[in-house]
């Protein structure tokens, strides 16, 4: 049997045709609710539509001595219930190895301790906090309808998915590794099974 997951989410992914679009169904078995995650501060990514979330105790140093409100230290999102392992495994396709999914404690739903994923590289992050009514505004249109139909995340999770979750890893080789020619590239590739994190 399947495990069943909660997760935190407080930017893109907030957007319920993303999420769907993301796990790939409709979604009708989940619940959905808003929650508040205190303590910490959701950014703007550099060149990005999506945020990053990190603790307040490491994005001060980004606000150069100005302490932050507590509204300005809380995130609000939706805590979404009903999460399958399979949805969990499409999530961190979609998120990738810029965030680490981690357990956090969400508000006002204190019976929950959901996950949600964590922004691992404080370099690519502005001193600007992201607003999801501003995403709606300005770059929605880049993930819902005709607009998502090139995503690179979208396309990446779609053949990962196509692929039953195992993700096929190509490095080139160099010509001198082989019997191959001096100006042929070579792929070799390697097939690595995906696991999802306890």
């Amino acid at each position: 049997m399947s495990s069943v997951y909660t997760a935190f989410f407080y930017g893109t992914l907030m957007h319920p045709s993303i999420l769907r679009r993301v796990i790939g169904h409709d979604g009708n078995e989940l619940h959905i609710c808003p929650a508040l995650l205190l303590d910490h501060t959701r950014h703007k990514i550099k060149n990005a539509d999506y945020p990053g979330v990190i603790p307040y105790s490491r994005s001060a140093g980004l606000f150069e001595g100005r302490e932050l409100s507590p509204d300005e230290k809380s995130v609000r999102g939706t805590l979404v219930s009903g999460l399958t392992t399979q949805d969990v495994i499409l999530l961190d396709l979609f998120e990738g190895d810029e965030y680490s999914r981690d357990t956090v404690s969400v508000h006002p739903l204190s019976a929950f301790t959901p996950l949600t994923y964590i922004w691992k590289a404080l370099s690519q992050l502005e001193p600007a906090l992201w607003e999801y009514e501003q995403f709606i505004r300005d770059s929605a249109w880049k993930w819902v309808g005709d607009g998502s139909r090139d995503n690179k995340d979208y396309i990446e999770v779609d053949r990962r998915r196509q692929m039953n979750g195992r993700i096929i890893r190509t490095t080139p080789m160099d010509s001198d590794e082989g019997n191959v020619e001096a100006d042929v590239g070579v792929i070799v590739e390697s097939d690595v099974p995906v696991t999802v994190q306890a």
